[in-house]
């Protein structure tokens, strides 16, 4: 050793600082990944823990919202760009170093957090989560990301779209390729409409209330939180960004609640559907977790109609319970399979069956449901969803009404489990819903309805409305 190495001061151990609103977003990463959890269950409790702690203020829980969801919806994205900054394969990377490596790369490519102040906090975390080793391969990965703005990235990353359409908008808006072959397929036209799709997708959603008819009205509602006026559902208010839905008073007792506009619709179209004859049984006959099942309780009140939700799981029937509770009008909750159903056939005069499904619909809500889903998963939910169907259209008399809905624009999750259903049962046809949405554009040729999140601005929700003729 030289001399002049002998007499250079040994630099101390610093030992890493914790930052509040990057552990939290890391932890809730975390849970995404190792538990299968959802970002919209997981993220409330844990701000809202923080809070009670005194580590957060607003600015923060507002910054790890927008790391976690910003991560989640560009993953993929993030995924190709981290993949060309390693020397091995990005499944050989342990999936918490990932985790660190995502959330720096939003930082740097997809925040206006500046350069130094993104790889520092985030190598300062890899310290805290997963030692000085690992933290030393995390610097030196973000310090290349960070040579290049996201655009730059995107051209060097994704493949040109005139060779490879699908895997082109893959990488470029962070969906899988199958997922852009299912939705383009769906929607149809050329590239302006997929693009438009796959980029609200990415966007952060409006939160949307829904004023229970008979419990308070919507000028009650906005008395009381700044919002705006939904575009379609006369019950719809918009609430501001940033609002917090759960200190309203009137959230807080149910007599409204946060519910996206499609789901509006689609119970406003059910219950407007035009019917001869009697009108006083209504059934939801997937009710879980009740925000459909609430507006039509309501609704079916005015009308002086019974509604009977039924939920097949018992804990999702105990959240439709606490939806509905307070409800003026009667009603009733029960546990049990739409597949086999305890009600006598005929015994209704409108059915809501809106199904379980891949949930492709809500992926701005939900953004890890696009790498957690798979095309096979569409094997397990046909069956389920044609099954449902047909007893739908065997609990409904005849000339009564049943609402077939899915969060999901995938045709083999719309409009062939409804041909199907309807060429297995017989004596039912298909009613155009269109005119039950008015002032709504560009619903297609129907009679079926597709609403779209960069067209409407809400979940692509699916609706048919089927009349039982014999």
């Amino acid at each position: 050793m030289s001399e002049q190495a002998r007499r250079r001061p040994h630099k101390p151990y610093r030992r890493p600082q914790k930052d509040p609103v990057r552990m939290l977003a890391f932890e809730a990463l975390r849970a995404v990944d190792e538990r299968d959890a959802y970002a919209n269950l997981v993220l409330p409790p844990l701000l809202r823990k923080a809070r009670e702690k005194g580590d957060f203020d607003g600015r923060d829980a507002a910054l790890a919202t927008e790391l976690v969801y910003g991560t989640l919806r560009r993953q993929g994205t993030y995924d190709a760009i981290i993949s060309a900054c390693i020397d091995r394969p990005l499944r050989e990377v342990d999936p918490p170093v990932l985790d660190v490596l995502s959330l720096g790369a939003h930082q740097l490519l997809g925040t206006r957090i500046p350069t130094h102040a993104a790889v520092s906090a985030s190598v300062e975390l890899a310290r805290v989560v997963l030692g000085d080793g690992r933290a030393k391969f995390v610097n030196a990965v973000l310090r290349k990301i960070s040579q290049q703005d996201l655009d730059a990235w995107v051209e060097q990353v994704a493949p040109p779209y005139d060779e490879d359409a699908e895997d082109h908008l893959a990488v470029v808006h962070s969906h899988p390729r199958w997922v852009v072959s299912a939705l383009w397929d769906a929607l149809g036209g050329g590239r302006a409409g997929i693009e438009s799709l796959l980029e609200a997708d990415n966007e952060r959603p409006e939160v949307t209330l829904v004023a229970r008819p008979g419990r308070v009205t919507t000028e009650e509602l906005a008395a009381t939180a700044e919002t705006e006026p939904g575009r379609w559902s006369p019950y719809a208010l918009r609430m501001a960004e940033g609002g917090e839905p759960g200190a309203i008073e009137a959230v807080k007792e149910g007599r409204a609640g946060v519910q996206d506009e499609g789901s509006q619709l689609v119970a406003i179209a059910l219950a407007d559907a035009p019917l001869e004859g009697s009108d006083t049984r209504w059934l939801d006959g997937c009710a879980g977790p009740g925000g459909k099942a609430a507006l039509l309780a309501a609704l079916a009140s005015e009308r002086g109609a019974t509604l009977l939700a039924s939920e097949k799981q018992p804990h999702r029937a105990r959240l439709v319970e606490r939806a509905l509770a307070g409800n003026p009008g009667p009603y009733q909750v029960i546990a049990a399979d739409g597949t086999r159903p305890p009600w006598r056939p005929g015994s209704f005069d409108r059915v809501l069956m809106d199904v379980p499904c891949s949930g492709l619909g809500a992926l701005r809500r939900r953004p890890e449901a696009r790498w957690r889903r798979r095309p096979e998963d569409l094997d397990g939910f046909g069956p389920l969803q044609r099954a449902l169907l047909t007893e739908a259209l065997g609990a409904v008399r005849v000339g009564g009404v049943v609402g077939y809905a899915t969060c999901s624009p995938h045709l083999a999750e719309t409009r062939v489990v409804v041909d199907d259903a309807l060429k297995k049962v017989g004596g039912a046809e298909l009613i155009d819903a269109r005119p039950l949405l008015p002032g709504v554009p560009e619903l297609g040729d129907g009679p079926d309805v597709q609403l779209w999140p960069h067209l409407h601005g809400t979940d692509a929700m699916y609706l048919a409305l089927l009349r039982r003729t014999a």
